[in-house]
């Protein structure tokens, strides 16, 4: 008998994995081009004589509240001229984040055809890693100084946790971050439940719309971090219920388990320092994984869910 379970589930199995495989050659097939204007390169090369052009070229890279002879001296600024020529040493060229923000929009044009490709603009930002790219209808923007990799001198008085992720591969992933905001409603962050989840559907639009990159780049964890969350998914859970966290608003809880940190705070000194941040995070990515398991709705259907249905259908309960 057992052994009649194990054929079944390995014909599901197959038979799941030629769907897929089927539905990402598909994606493959869409007909899109993908180019990033590197404005950071042509402002590098500009002198002063060239300011016209570019204005005229990059019209929304210069704000209107300052006059020529401010661009002209960042043009001639020495941090500015640093930073010119470490992006372009770190990046002669973004082919490879071409391919992926290809890649990446074939599926969003894949789930969501009204979809409309964007400018791609890449620029300095004197390392405003608080927004590390920037997102519209019609221009999205790469603060291309906050990707040159998470030893770099630049980054030497951010906290390692958040430099951590100043990399190149982690490009792509901020993008599908920054687009899942657009989709995800109801953004009714009232609970520890309702927060878990939001960045649970985060995270499942990116399984859906980058499932090139590995779980860790998605959720931006190393691989040691994501196997000692998943290797105590079922205490942390416990730890949740058993305190009475889920529903929840006391608004420390985000600062403890949602936000960007070194680790979670759990108060517990053993569990603490081996920890990742974001914990609720993963364990919300989790819950909407067993939801979309267990239940036949779409990803647009999915992300307008609230949280309460989410968590009541996911029958979420990892084990011990």
């Amino acid at each position: 008998m057992k052994n009649i379970f194990l054929f079944l589930f390995l014909m599901l199995l197959c038979v799941s994995c030629k769907r897929d495989e089927s539905m990402e050659n598909e994606i493959s097939k869409i007909d899109i081009s993908v180019a990033i204007e590197r404005f950071d390169l042509a402002f590098a090369h500009a002198k002063p004589e060239d300011l016209s052009t570019l204005k005229k070229a990059f019209p929304f890279m210069f704000s209107k509240k300052y006059v020529d002879s401010f661009w002209i001296a960042k043009m001639q600024d020495t941090l500015q001229l640093e930073l010119n020529k470490e992006v372009e040493k770190v990046y002669p060229n973004l082919n490879l984040v071409e391919g992926e923000m290809k890649n990446f929009f074939q599926h969003m044009k894949y789930y969501f055809p009204e979809f409309k490709i964007p400018r791609l603009v890449s620029a300095t930002s004197f390392v405003d890693y608080r927004n590390k790219v920037i997102v519209t209808d019609t221009i999205s923007l790469i603060s291309i100084d906050t990707y040159l990799g998470s030893d770099h001198p630049f980054y030497d008085g951010i906290q390692k946790y958040l430099a951590a992720n100043f990399t190149e591969d982690q490009i792509v992933v901020d993008f599908a971050s920054k687009y899942a905001e657009n989709y995800i409603f109801p953004k009714q962050n009232k609970t520890f439940l309702d927060e878990m989840v939001y960045f649970g559907k985060q995270l499942y639009f990116k399984d859906v719309m980058i499932p090139f990159k590995t779980d860790a780049e998605k959720i931006g964890y190393t691989e040691e971090q994501l196997t000692w969350s998943k290797a105590n998914e079922g205490q942390i859970w416990s730890y949740f219920v058993e305190n009475e966290l889920l529903f929840s608003t006391d608004p420390d809880l985000p600062n403890r388990f949602i936000n960007p940190a070194p680790f979670s705070k759990f108060k517990l000194v053993e569990i603490d320092q081996e920890s990742p941040g974001r914990i609720g995070q993963y364990i919300g990515w989790q819950m909407v994984r067993a939801y979309m398991e267990k239940n036949d709705v779409s990803l647009k259907e999915m992300l307008a869910k609230n949280a309460d249905e989410i968590f009541n259908k996911s029958n979420f309960k990892p084990e011990l």
